[in-house]
């Protein structure tokens, strides 16, 4: 069992995205995170089979999750590396369609690949005070678990 350090000062972040230049970001205030693998399916009918046959074929990856916006993060860092992530931030890579390197810290294991951040949608609300924003990694081919 996998279990999240949660604990206040926690040098172990959950999600971390890189650029192709230095400056990582790691994502702060991730209310949940999930690792996706959507394989998708060829079926077909026989005429001397009663149900259709199917075999998996490639998969859709994607790293979804939920996060309170920091400024810093979601909008970047103005001090940080021309082209980083942390210069970006996380409006930027999504707008200009930057691959980005990820890595999910699952306890002993990682989860890492490369990708593409969309699906960002901040919204606040009466009974959530603060933005909050859905993120969405479109992995571009497959995972690497070490």
């Amino acid at each position: 069992m996998s279990y999240i350090l949660s604990a206040a000062g926690s040098t172990n972040p959950v999600l971390t995205l890189a650029s192709g230049v230095t400056g990582d970001l790691d994502i702060p205030y991730l209310q949940d995170v999930t690792i996706n693998n959507a394989n998708d399916t060829f079926t077909w009918s026989q005429l001397d089979q009663s149900a259709k046959l199917q075999v998996a074929t490639t998969a859709t990856n994607s790293i979804s999750g939920n996060i309170v916006v920091d400024p810093t993060t979601f909008f970047g860092d103005g001090t940080s590396t021309a082209g980083s992530a942390a210069a970006l931030g996380l409006i930027g890579l999504s707008t200009e369609k930057t691959e980005v390197s990820f890595s999910i810290n699952i306890g002993a294991k990682t989860v890492s690949g490369v990708g593409y951040v969309t699906g960002l949608a901040p919204a606040v609300s009466a009974d959530s005070p603060v933005w909050v924003t859905p993120i969405t990694i479109s992995v571009s081919g497959e995972y690497t678990i070490a």
